[in-house]
């Protein structure tokens, strides 16, 4: 029994990073399968275009496929780039003698709209459709396999069906990108049946690789044992996510981002467990923190990593505070995502200036703690509320994002470790204590007290 399904990509090679066998590659790994590949091309490009293209010889794309299969074994395939007639009939051979569910995505051009499938190809290409389990054309490469303008969801769902009819294919995803429209809606023919799954656009330009990283994802699914149906649902929720946290890089069309489907739970994960083990560093020297805790109560926060962490809901604290309780500390319970707007205030500005700084507590401000920090080598500023603009006060969590933002230009740009709010009426004096982590926020805590109270 296989510890863990196998999916083969046969598609070209983006030297830029992201489309192709590259994303196909890290879409297996989001999805839990071991990926193996069949480069069919090389091409060099990046996000503006496509500048070369060198095709593999059509029996080294044969070979690679057999040394897969033969010792690894393939659960699922998909194919990408498939360039020249030549290419596709090996492709179709090796289908055809080891029977693996295939995933067609028929790529015709590029994002950058270089051509990748030469005209005497469009015909061979339509022959291996009749051995896909799936076929994933967009609008324009589903016009050109069925010779018709597809205007509408309407014509969506007859261009599926009609595919999957005329060429023989078990089912068809008809993709829904190129119409018009708030929401994206893929048309799913399979078994007769029209499925329709609808999704928010998401208006940005990291979108490089999204057929690549959809396809992938269904032969990934398929490869695991999904439904088609099944397979379909969870690639639509790995490829929105990636689009979302899509990758910012060159001038052009960035790459979708399909790791952020399994490193986000996973940061989120990390990122409660730490907070967890920040509180415990408070609770195990809870004499000493007593005395640091303010009327309002002490919370501790951090955010997941930049660039994923964006609002309130990326920030971990403790819900309802830390305060006194005798001698000690009293915590409510355990870290929650989105329980404190002021603390996940301070940190996502903190992190905008300094993405490594993704973490803060607020502690009361005793006295003689400017001599003590200076002797444990902290950085200190502080903000006046007297100054705050009064646009920025009628704001919900506008004084925390300007008061940062101020200290910071006090110290050149440099985020200090630790911010003065002097509070104003009405307001408690304040310590924002800054850091990479809430363990490295909770460390200089202790500190500090043990310095003042120790």
């Amino acid at each position: 029994m296989k510890q863990i399904p196998v999916a083969l990509t046969i598609a070209g090679s983006d030297s830029g990073g992201g489309a192709g066998v590259q994303a196909d590659l890290k879409t297996f790994a989001a999805m839990g399968v071991h990926g193996a590949s069949a480069i069919t091309s090389i091409t060099a490009q990046n996000t503006r275009e496509v500048r070369a293209i060198h095709d593999v010889p059509p029996e080294i794309v044969k070979a690679q496929i057999e040394a897969v299969v033969e010792d690894i074994g393939v659960d699922a395939a998909k194919t990408g780039m498939l360039s020249n007639s030549g290419i596709i009939r090996v492709v179709a051979e090796a289908v055809e003698r080891y029977g693996f569910p295939l995933v067609v995505d028929p790529v015709m051009i590029a994002k950058s709209g270089a051509r990748l499938l030469r005209e005497d190809a469009v015909e061979e290409l339509k022959r291996l459709l009749r051995l896909a389990k799936v076929v994933t054309p967009n609008i324009p490469e589903a016009e050109v396999l069925l010779g018709e303008e597809i205007k509408g969801i309407g014509d969506a769902e007859r261009a599926a069906r009609e595919i999957a009819e005329r060429y023989g294919c078990e089912a068809v995803v008809v993709k829904g990108g190129h119409m018009k429209g708030d929401l994206v809606i893929d048309v799913l023919y399979h078994a007769g049946r029209i499925t329709e799954f609808k999704g928010r656009r998401i208006e940005r330009r990291t979108k490089h690789g999204t057929g690549c990283s959809f396809s992938a994802a269904i032969a990934a699914g398929l490869a695991k044992g999904r439904s088609i149906e099944e397979a379909v649902r969870v690639a639509r929720e790995l490829v929105e996510t990636a689009i979302e946290y899509g990758l910012e890089v060159g001038g052009g069309h960035g790459p979708v981002n399909p790791s952020a489907y399994i490193y986000i739970p996973a940061e989120r994960y990390r990122v409660l467990v730490n907070v967890e083990e920040a509180v415990r560093m408070l609770k195990d020297n809870e004499k000493l923190v007593n005395a640091l805790v303010p009327e309002v109560g002490i919370n501790i926060g951090m955010a997941i990593e930049h660039p994923y962490a964006r609002t309130p809901m990326d920030v971990a604290a403790v819900p309802g505070r830390i305060t006194r309780y005798r001698d000690g500390l009293m915590v409510p319970g355990k870290p929650e995502f989105g329980v404190s707007r002021h603390i996940a205030n301070a940190v996502l500005t903190a992190m905008r200036i300094n993405p490594s700084i993704r973490a803060a507590a607020d502690i009361a401000m005793p006295d003689g703690w400017e001599e003590a920090a200076r002797g444990l080598g902290f950085k200190t500023s502080y903000f006046d509320r007297r100054l705050e603009p009064p646009e920025v006060k009628r704001v919900e969590g506008g004084t925390t994002r300007w008061g940062v933002e101020w200290a910071v230009r006090r110290t050149g740009g440099v985020i200090p470790d630790i911010i003065a709010d002097y509070g104003e009426h009405g307001k408690e004096p304040l310590l924002l204590v800054l850091g990479e982590t809430a363990t490295d926020v909770a460390g200089k805590i202790v500190r500090l007290a043990r310095t003042l109270h120790g």
